[in-house]
């Protein structure tokens, strides 16, 4: 059994199983018009440039040519590397291959001189949650509350020249309510986008 990393983007026809596998999941766990557009719109929210070095990376997991697992990274800040995109196939679940992917791209992100990790995960997803929890994510959040008073589900961890230190981003009190933490969640959103964005275009690695 040979297994490889390869880089790739979000258009590329061997990223298909990933960028479909995620959508059709998302779409079935949190319905196709929780967002308009659905998944769909999300997974496409940031240009393929954000994924790609200098400033991030996207990367699939092969066997034998097949598409078996993947990830990516974008950058919020100098420290910052945000990862998203985490995906196995789904005849090929419980057998590490998510772990093995977070483990490159922190390699990969740490590379690139990031020092944290930052990543969310779904309200419906808790099979995630405890994949982060188990690789030592800090959670941004009240472990003890109802995660549906977050809706994501945020978590960092020190990485590359810093690993091993304490994080020290503040943790989120939960909101009143499902509406409410949808509406809290759209903000974070925008203002994230809006700031890399400016990122992006400040380093000129957006298409003309």
């Amino acid at each position: 059994m040979t297994d490889v990393f390869i880089r790739s983007s979000h258009h590329d026809v061997a990223a298909a199983p990933l960028v479909e596998g995620l959508i059709r999941e998302y779409d079935e766990r949190y319905g196709a018009h929780g967002r308009p557009g659905g998944a769909r719109s999300e997974l496409f929210r940031y240009p393929a440039e954000a994924f790609q070095p200098p400033l991030g990376d996207f990367i699939l997991l092969q066997r034998y040519g097949r598409t078996i697992a993947g990830g990516a990274f974008m950058s919020h800040d100098d420290e910052t590397a945000e990862l998203k995109r985490i995906w196995t196939h789904d005849d090929l679940r419980r057998q590490g291959l998510a772990e093995r992917v977070v483990a490159e791209l922190e390699r990969r992100a740490a590379a690139l001189g990031y020092t944290r990790a930052y990543l969310t995960t779904g309200f419906r997803q808790p099979e995630a949650t405890a994949l982060y929890l188990k690789l030592g994510y800090r959670p941004l959040f009240d472990v003890s509350a109802d995660p549906v008073l977050y809706r994501s589900l945020p978590f960092e961890k020190q990485i590359g020249r810093a690993t091993g230190r304490p994080g020290g981003s503040p943790v989120r009190p939960p909101a009143e309510s499902l509406e409410a933490a949808t509406a809290r969640v759209g903000v974070i959103k925008q203002e994230q986008e809006a700031r890399i964005l400016t990122r992006l275009a400040r380093h000129g690695v957006l298409a003309a």
